[in-house]
């Protein structure tokens, strides 16, 4: 009889232990999603990290672009392969609090495919991309490509659309306004098109050396419709001057049409804030 009321009580204990771990366990899984996922908060802790990343991401697109400069990245190198070494193990430490707390939310909840899920979200990838270059030179020096890997370093800028609010908004404007900005592209690569065409067939005569294809044509039309004018490539005949100029008139107008329709989005998205309020723990807009 002792015996069984040994075991009871063992199991009991046992039973509370799990419990208490368990709970344990998603007490700071909601503190890591907090600090970590979470938008639009007042969390101190939060504002300090989201302006750490921001911050150490600036400094690592930095020191990419000067490890160009070997007035500079020879007499550092060091210093350059320690700051890489830290920012590699800041991102991977994030990334894998992302992963191991994402079982929190409803939608990545199993432990195995909630997981996967979750990792093979374009953010997700980002992040793993990020540092992917550190791991694969650290275990793979003689990599031929290994120095054209490095360039997914510049994957880390877009990470930033995690931490500042500003980077979220756009992202917002372009999803919301996606159906515009594409029939308005569409409009754009139409004219392209049929400027293209159009001074290929007036100007190859005169210019066969300039104006060989239409695909090489379209050099002219990109540069006339953004008004960047070059002036490497262009028209000589009387019709093909005349056809310049109509294009170039258009393209004022056509190509200015996404700008509006963002500069519209970002206007539409900040009335709405001040309309709905933010809730300050998930970030969701409160109807």
């Amino acid at each position: 009889m002792s015996k069984l009321y040994s075991y009871n009580q063992y199991t009991l204990k046992s039973t509370r232990l799990r419990r208490w771990v368990r709970c344990q366990k998603r007490r700071w899984k909601r503190r890591v999603l907090q600090v970590l996922e979470a938008y639009n908060h007042d969390h101190w802790v939060a504002k300090l990290f989201d302006g750490f990343m921001i911050g150490l991401i600036s400094l690592n697109v930095l020191a990419f672009s000067f490890e160009t400069v070997y007035a500079i990245s020879i007499p550092y190198k060091s210093h350059f392969n320690n700051f890489e070494t830290f920012s590699s193990l800041i991102f991977t430490a994030d990334y894998i609090l992302r992963l191991w707390a994402c079982t929190l939310r409803q939608r990545y909840r199993h432990p195995l495919w909630g997981r996967i899920k979750f990792a093979i979200r374009p953010l997700s990838i980002i992040d793993l991309l990020s540092i992917l270059p550190f791991y694969l030179f650290l275990f793979f020096q003689d990599l031929v490509f290994i120095r054209e890997i490095h360039l997914l370093r510049l994957v880390r800028l877009l990470k930033i659309s995690r931490y500042s609010s500003s980077i979220r908004t756009l992202g917002k404007v372009v999803s919301a306004k996606r159906n515009d900005l594409l029939s308005a592209i569409f409009t754009v690569f139409t004219l392209l098109m049929i400027s293209a065409s159009l001074v290929y067939f007036v100007e190859h005569a005169a210019q066969p050396e300039l104006f060989p294809s239409i695909p090489a044509s379209m050099w002219w039309s990109v540069v006339t419709l953004t008004s960047v004018g070059y002036g490497d490539v262009y028209p000589v005949t009387p019709i093909g001057k005349l056809l310049g100029g109509v294009i170039a008139v258009l393209g004022l107008g056509l190509v200015a049409l996404p700008t509006g329709i963002l500069a519209s989005g970002f206007a539409e998205e900040v009335q709405q804030r001040r309309v709905s309020p933010v809730c300050p723990h998930c970030g969701k807009r409160l109807q």
